[in-house]
């Protein structure tokens, strides 16, 4: 017999840790075997001492790989040529990728096979990979990243008296069967990628910024920090009904809690873009990625009908009584606005899911203070429309101010528009 490379065969002249890699390609392609005793150019050489190698290469291979390589690899002594040769047939494995364990899911870790050589597959490559293994829940994909810490997890369980350990990090799903984290325990560990951002604008638009925040880490933790940076923001205001002095905050305290927890639980993971939460004078809103998942309507989630997303990660804040249903979070923001004229409202494009919450305490009129909106409105009871250049010269503004208060009487529709950029003009809403 002719012993020569190919896309399926690899010839060693002696054992050196590089089999590895040969190992681990040929797993992640369509099997192959190495020989270990038959130089590059075909030549058997032999090996001296067969056992104690082959124990050395299954020692090797079950130590330096991940998952277990050896449920799919074969090592025998065969005689060739009168000398001993150690063939190792390694089929495609079920549990690709298959990776050195000490460089990881990336690259330096995953190789495949191309012709006669073993090179490392591309970060595509290797989520094509992970999907066909795993499947499409991005919860329970293997995470890329498996140097994970969960401190912030940990205090949460034990605040709680749960205990987390592997275990129960397996029943959970942050850990998969073969003892790898899952993108669930990505998202609950300290080195979650993914973040939320938060922005500040004066006014009822984008025109002018006034603070920003990025949260990042578990999404434990930027639930909480999240959190708290918006009860900054939440202004408590009296009014008085005659001696009785009563508070109202601008937000329902419980509106704040459901709308952030409903972002954080139920947005697309599979994209790497941030949730958002955009604070204005008159409201909130909470901008999460993905839309509603298929089969699911507005209309039912107004009458909490819920199919959740990320079903394991609802249920790890569901264990940890951070949400008490499913179903019920946009239910309980309605009703906190049951008394109000302003609702919240709802909005859904096919990559993205807004909810916005409106201010209890905000008055339009508190940016028309010296009667701008009046005199528009007044100005076009006899034209049909006005422009910004227009706005400054009838009001004695300057262009900020004039594009801001158009901007906010569009967002409180008093107006509407027509056209783009300068030449927008803007006519009363009937």
């Amino acid at each position: 017999m002719i012993y020569k490379e190919s896309s399926i065969v690899e010839l060693k002249r002696e054992l050196i840790p590089d089999i590895k890699k040969e190992a681990v390609a040929f797993a992640n392609t369509d099997g192959g075997t190495i020989y270990v005793g038959i130089d590059d150019n075909g030549e058997i050489v032999g090996v001296e001492n067969p056992d104690k190698i082959m124990l050395q290469i299954l020692n090797m291979l079950r130590d330096s790989i991940r998952p277990d390589i050896t449920m799919v690899t074969s090592c025998n002594v065969i005689n060739v040529d009168n000398k001993d040769v150690i063939e190792i047939s390694i089929q495609r494995g079920t549990n690709t990728p298959y990776y050195i364990a000490d460089k990881g899911l990336k690259p330096a870790g995953v190789y495949i096979r191309q012709g006669t050589a073993s090179a490392p597959a591309s970060e595509n490559a290797i989520r094509q990979m992970i999907k066909e293994t795993d499947g499409d829940k991005f919860e329970a994909i293997r995470s890329f990243n498996q140097d994970l810490t969960f401190e912030t997890l940990g205090k949460e369980f034990k605040k709680r008296g749960i205990d987390l350990g592997e275990s129960q990090m397996k029943t959970l799903g942050l850990i998969s069967n073969d003892s790898l984290y899952t993108n669930l325990g990505l998202l609950l560990s300290d080195q979650c990628t993914h973040t939320i951002k938060a922005a500040v604008f004066n006014g009822v638009s984008k025109s002018e910024f006034k603070d920003r925040r990025e949260f990042s880490g578990s999404l434990l933790n930027q639930m909480a920090t999240a959190y708290e940076f918006i009860d900054l923001i939440n202004k408590t205001r009296a009014e008085f009904k005659g001696l009785e002095r009563i508070d109202y905050r601008d937000y329902p305290d419980e509106a704040i809690r459901e709308a952030l927890l409903n972002s954080i639980v139920h947005r697309d993971y599979s994209f790497s873009g941030s949730t958002l939460i955009n604070i204005y004078d008159d409201r909130i809103e909470f901008v999460s990625i993905g839309g509603l998942v298929p089969g699911i309507s507005v209309e039912d989630i107004k009458l909490g009908i819920s199919q959740t997303r990320n079903e394991k990660l609802a249920a790890v804040f569901y264990r940890l009584k951070l949400i008490e249903a499913y179903g019920t979070g946009i239910i309980k923001i309605m009703d906190s606005y049951s008394t109000r004229n302003n609702k919240p409202e709802l909005k859904v494009t096919e990559n993205a899911f807004l909810l916005s919450i409106p201010n209890i305490n905000y008055k339009s009129d508190q940016t028309d203070t010296n009667g701008h909106e009046s005199k528009i409105i007044e100005y076009l009871k006899v034209n049909s429309s006005i422009n910004r250049k227009e706005a400054e010269q009838l009001l004695g503004i300057g262009q900020t101010m004039a594009g801001r208060i158009l901007k906010g009487m569009v967002m409180n529709r008093t107006l509407k528009t027509k056209g783009k950029a300068a030449s927008t003009r803007y006519y009363i809403n009937i």
